[in-house]
């Protein structure tokens, strides 16, 4: 696969990289590991570079999002540093068996995993994976990610029937979600 770094003014070091997958020109911009321009096979270098440079205001915007995005995450990598998973495992089973008897919700398996991406997860089969961070969470917090996904055992979208079911439970979840947000960058 061919790789070329090319400096963008405003930007910096910009990676540019030969992609067989990619139908079209794509600027990824991700958390320590900055800006790469995935360059579709019949496409040249010369055009990515191009391409890439017209869009430099957007590059710059998304950056300053990633640079909050970084200092955020080193700032809660120590609240999520140290976890260990058999321990994770034990306290979030017993409040998911908790919460999912007071709520008449049942359940088949529990996964606890690192994950990079979310929270927790259900799977159509009722399975349920958790975040193992979601440990360090304030305990509200904890349970509503444990109480969103004992919705989902239910309703397997995100439509108006699972918020209202989701809010019948916990009341009002805008505020929930907002705290929530700022522990996001953790997840990393």
């Amino acid at each position: 696969m061919a790789v070329q770094l090319y400096h963008i003014k405003g930007v910096g070091e910009v990676l540019f990289e030969r992609s067989r997958r990619a139908k079209r020109i794509n600027i990824s911009i991700k958390p320590f590991k900055g800006v790469r321009v995935a360059v579709p096979i019949g496409t040249s270098f010369q055009q990515a570079r191009d391409f890439a440079e017209s869009k430099g205001v957007w590059i710059r915007k998304h950056l300053m999002n990633l640079s909050q995005l970084e200092q955020d995450q080193k700032s809660l990598s120590t609240i999520f540093e140290g976890i260990n998973r058999k321990e994770a495992r034990i306290i979030l089973v017993a409040r998911l068996r908790e919460l999912a008897e007071k709520h008449g919700f049942s359940y088949n398996r529990v996964y606890v995993r690192n994950q990079k991406t979310r929270w927790g997860s259900c799977s159509h089969h009722n399975n349920i994976s958790l975040n193992m961070k979601l440990v360090r969470l304030p305990e509200v917090l904890m349970d509503y990610i444990l109480i969103h996904e004992l919705v989902h055992t239910r309703i397997k979208n995100h439509g108006k029937r699972f918020y209202d079911e989701l809010e019948r439970i916990v009341g009002i979840r805008e505020p929930l979600e907002k705290r929530l947000r700022q522990y996001d960058a953790g997840l990393i």
